[in-house]
């Protein structure tokens, strides 16, 4: 989740999308939108609001990183990848896994993993093996793994639209949607990189694009057509895509119309912004706080403290400089 944006080519779509350097607000908002529909989805857990932002909120973040994407030498990025998100990832699941110690006891429960040492093997598995407060954590990893192969095929043919990236998008569809009929298991969420790679490609690709005022219509269509519940939803951790193309194609139409919006908000959209700036720390604590709160809050209240409880963190995180290195 780099707040950073990428360089632009000749012939690429406005610099609204992709300047050539420096944080875009535009970027945060989006964040923000995407992370708000995540915590929702995880409140409201079945009915039409679930269903919306399922459709989409996933998506976003692997549509979002593709459209900053830009070529990097495939060595040093992959070893900034795994350095960076590697390390906050095992230690927010550490620091989870030892309130969890504490305090599923308080409440006269067991913690999740009260089998030492033979819960090593799934806390290491992670992905499908993850769930309750730690469902969320399959998440980066694929991200990384996405990005980590992006990059090294976008180091070979820098232009998203170069015919050969057929050869590679072209076979990874079916291949995204037959294991996903064969098995949710899933190591470390690596069961979904072949969809990750299409959406960061689509991601990319959409950099090249220009803005006509005609394409609202056919992706307002195909947006509703999710939002609406018409369309069979996404589970992106499970593989799950819907109904084949359409469900995917709609989760893509709805995106890129909230970065459309998100340009246009940007210059006001401060708080937005700003829990987009938290989106990583948010993605990782929101869903603890919904499973330990639950029993006792509506689900409003759970919505509020599972934004503001994370930012809170986020902000103390990044005051101290141990908490900078090791968080985020």
């Amino acid at each position: 989740m780099d707040n950073r944006g990428s360089s632009s080519g000749a012939g690429t779509a406005p610099s609204e999308w992709v300047p050539g350097g420096g944080r875009l607000e535009w970027v945060d908002v989006a964040r923000g939108v995407g992370i708000i529909a995540v915590v929702v989805g995880h409140v409201w857990t079945q009915g039409p609001v679930r269903d919306a932002v399922y459709s989409f909120h996933m998506p976003l973040f692997f549509l979002l990183s593709g459209l900053l994407s830009r070529a990097q030498p495939p060595g040093a990025f992959t070893l900034r990848q795994l350095g960076s998100q590697m390390r906050p990832y095992a230690a927010f699941l550490a620091l989870l896994i030892v309130a969890d110690q504490i305090v599923e006891p308080l409440k006269g429960h067991r913690p999740i993993f009260d089998q030492w040492p033979q819960d090593m093997l799934p806390v290491l598995l992670g992905g499908s093996w993850l769930r309750g407060p730690y469902t969320i954590f399959w998440f980066v990893p694929c991200l990384m793994a996405g990005r980590i192969l992006f990059n090294m095929l976008l180091a070979r043919w820098r232009d998203p639209l170069d015919r050969r990236w057929a050869w590679v998008i072209l076979p990874l569809l079916p291949i995204a949607y037959i294991l996903g009929w064969i098995t949710d298991a899933s190591v470390l969420g690596l069961l979904s990189v072949p969809m990750a790679l299409v959406l960061l490609w689509v991601g990319a690709a959409w950099q090249k694009v220009a803005w006509r005022r005609w394409m609202w219509w056919p992706l307002a269509a195909l947006s509703l057509g999710g939002l609406s519940g018409l369309l069979p939803t996404l589970n992106m951790k499970a593989a799950d895509y819907g109904a084949p193309l359409l469900s995917i194609g709609s989760a893509v139409a709805t995106s890129l119309l909230l970065f459309r919006f998100s340009v246009r908000v940007g210059p006001f959209g401060g708080w937005l912004a700003g829990v987009g700036r938290a989106s990583l720390v948010i993605m990782y604590l929101h869903v603890a706080v919904i499973h330990y709160f639950s029993p006792i809050l509506g689900k409003p209240w759970l919505l509020t403290l599972a934004v503001a409880l994370p930012m809170g963190a986020y902000h103390l995180m990044k005051r101290s400089a141990v908490g900078r290195r090791i968080f985020l």
